[in-house]
């Protein structure tokens, strides 16, 4: 089990950058540098031994949310974010987007006090907009799940899906 922003003094970094609300360019190359350092360290080790990896947030979070802080800084956002990690990134094999109307999201969110600059209305119902357009170019890939399910239906459902696309990898691999 990981995520992004990871562990190492790039990950904190992120997480300066987003508490300090610095330029969006910079803030999303912080969370480009974060996800090199979390593959070369603990993703790509991890695989090399034969390892399941489950992240919290990866690749795809990236994409939805820094198209939406950097729209109008640099011509099409989400091309350009791919850019940066092709040739060098890994896609994972599935990825779970867990789908909640965005005021619920927010009600959700409230609890916790203070509020990150991802966190509004407007730009959440953006960020959403552009998971669902990743998720319609990757059907395969993406598992939908509608988030206002009980919490334990979800894990169960995930912990299912993740346990057969495991067999069904290994099973590719004997052969």
């Amino acid at each position: 089990m990981t995520r992004e922003p990871g562990e190492s003094w790039v990950g904190a970094s992120v997480r300066r950058a987003i508490a300090e609300e610095i330029d969006p360019i910079a803030e999303a190359l912080l969370f480009v540098a974060d996800h090199a350092v979390h593959l070369a360290t603990v993703v790509r080790p991890a695989l090399e031994n034969n390892q399941l990896v489950i992240s919290d947030r990866y690749t795809d979070s990236r994409y939805a949310y820094q198209q939406g802080t950097l729209e109008g800084l640099v011509p099409d956002p989400l091309a350009w974010l791919r850019q940066m990690h092709n040739g060098w990134t890994i896609i994972p094999e599935l990825t779970f987007l867990l789908v909640l109307p965005v005021d619920v999201a927010l009600i959700r969110c409230s609890g916790r006090g203070t509020r990150e600059h991802f966190e509004y209305a407007t730009f959440l119902t953006k960020v959403q907009g552009n998971y669902l357009a990743l998720a319609r170019e990757d059907p395969t890939r993406f598992i939908l799940i509608d988030a206002q399910k009980r919490e334990e239906e979800i894990q169960l459902f995930v912990a299912d899906a993740i346990r057969s696309a495991a067999a069904r990898s290994q099973s590719r691999h004997r052969h």
